[in-house]
């Protein structure tokens, strides 16, 4: 499950499948330099993908200025074209080799983003040409995340040693954040003064810059030929078999729940964020793209506070990682609706500030959940813990889909209602921080009861002290 867009890594850390902890066994195992080259190819997705939800979508909603729900249209594209993830790792499964995996989907995400630009600036001059082009970037944009992003942790799942996965998972995630960030701080400041042209030539950089990167972070990563255990004539388990064992499991259940509310409300947002700091505070293109940045530095703090609170400095409070969860989920919620009161005070609320907040309260539920998450995939009647991720990614993909999809049509909406773009946006934040209230209500009952299972009583224990925090 990937808690990300903007932050979130496009996918959960993975546990091993059966055949993949038999080709583990006889691959040489990742060392820290390796797993931080994978956690460069992430960064370099993650280059491109803010480039995309950030700043195409204002250019779209305030330049252009077109209905919201366009750009929300598209997000929810690409988002649903990675519902064929599990086919592109099958893939990569049987050729035993993720490389090629990797370099294709990357080289399909960067010709999406340049494309994605390509778009918006022929928009401006016909509109259905423009969307033609649109729905192909963003198709190649779903591709390219899904492909890399599932890749890469495949491969870190079959050559990262037991010990280190959860500290793999983490540097991959927290790298990808940095490429957030950074390129949406650094992007900001070449796109003003504005123009398509110079919105094309700032993504095309991008673009080049990351496919290169991570072309050099995967050279020789892999040994040369072919896992000879990638080609097994062991059984293949029955996918809707399984997937049903999991979805009886009462826990798994409320987890998904809360994975789909809590990522509902998580990119909500993501679309409308902007174009409210356009169209309410005035800020240039570059001004909230930089905003977004801004963000995405608050999401990295909260990842860190969690991690030195749960891990370092534990104990019965700090350590608990339901706490954290609960705790970010109404933080978050606290600061969606401060951020629509902003709106109201008027130019000289401190807007960057309280996104600042927001980004550290979403970050620190993102981790937390990961850690719990990683916990209950080892709870269960069954070995099913790649089942179980696939359930919670599942409903964290469909979520974070129909999430930028509503959070911008919610808006187009409420301006139909009410004159104000402030009361607009304002209602908006509102009702997803509610969201974020159930989120918390439904976190406070994961692992209450732990489940009799192969894991034994110790889930509800790990839940409690925050063992298995990134």
């Amino acid at each position: 499950m990937s808690f990300d867009r903007r932050i979130v890594p496009q996918d959960p850390p993975v546990a091993l499948s059966e055949a993949s902890m038999a080709r583990s066994k006889t691959s040489p195992s990742l060392g820290w330099f390796g797993i931080a080259r994978l956690g460069l190819v992430q960064m370099s997705l993650g280059a491109v993908v803010v480039m995309m939800t950030s700043t195409i979508n204002r250019v779209m909603v305030v330049e252009l200025a077109l209905a919201a729900m366009i750009p929300g249209l598209l997000v929810a594209l690409h988002y649903a074209i990675q519902v064929l993830r599990p086919r592109w790792g099958y893939g990569s499964d049987v050729g035993g080799r993720r490389t090629p995996w990797i370099v294709g989907g990357m080289a399909a995400l960067c010709l999406g983003g340049v494309g994605a630009a390509v778009a918006t600036a022929v928009m401006a001059v016909s509109f259905w040409a423009g969307l033609g082009l649109a729905v192909l970037a963003f198709t190649l944009l779903g591709i390219g995340v899904g492909a890399a992003g599932t890749s890469v942790l495949a491969l870190m799942a079959v050559r990262v040693a037991p010990e280190r996965r959860a500290a793999a998972a983490t540097i991959v995630w927290v790298m990808m954040i940095f490429g957030l960030a950074m390129t949406a701080t650094v992007a900001g400041k070449f796109l003003d003064p504005f123009s398509t042209t110079r919105l094309i030539v700032v993504m095309a950089t991008v673009a080049v810059l990351a496919f290169v990167l991570a072309c050099v972070a995967v050279w020789g990563l892999e040994a040369s030929g072919v896992d000879a255990t990638a080609r097994t004539d062991a059984p293949k388990p029955a996918f809707l078999t399984a997937l049903r064992e999991v979805w009886t499991e009462p826990e798994a259940r409320r987890f998904t729940v809360f994975v789909f509310v809590s990522m509902l409300a998580y990119n909500a947002q993501e679309l409308i964020l902007e174009p409210f700091a356009g169209l309410v505070f005035g800020m240039t293109a570059g001004q909230s793209t930089a905003l977004a940045g801004v963000q995405h530095g608050g999401v990295l703090a909260g990842m860190i506070l969690v991690s030195v609170g749960a891990s370092v400095i534990g104990g019965r409070v700090l350590g608990s990682l339901k706490l954290w969860t609960v705790g970010g989920c109404l933080a978050s919620a606290a600061a969606l609706v401060v951020i629509a009161a902003g709106g109201l005070v008027g130019p000289q609320f401190p807007i960057r500030a309280a996104v600042f907040a927001l980004g550290v309260a979403n970050g620190s539920f993102a981790v937390a959940a990961i850690g719990a998450m990683m916990s209950l995939a080892s709870a269960g009647t069954s070995p099913r813990e790649g089942t179980r991720l696939g359930l919670w990614g599942a409903a964290q993909a469909i979520a974070f889909g129909v999430g930028g999809l509503l959070g911008a049509l919610a808006v187009d909406i409420m301006r139909r209602f009410v004159s104000s773009p402030v009361e607009a946006y304002g209602l908006v934040f509102v009702a997803e921080a509610a969201l974020f209230v159930v989120g918390a209500w439904l976190a406070l009952g994961i692992g209450a009861k732990p489940s009799q299972s192969r894991a034994g009583t110790a889930v509800g224990g790990r839940l409690a002290t925050g063992s298995h925090a990134g």
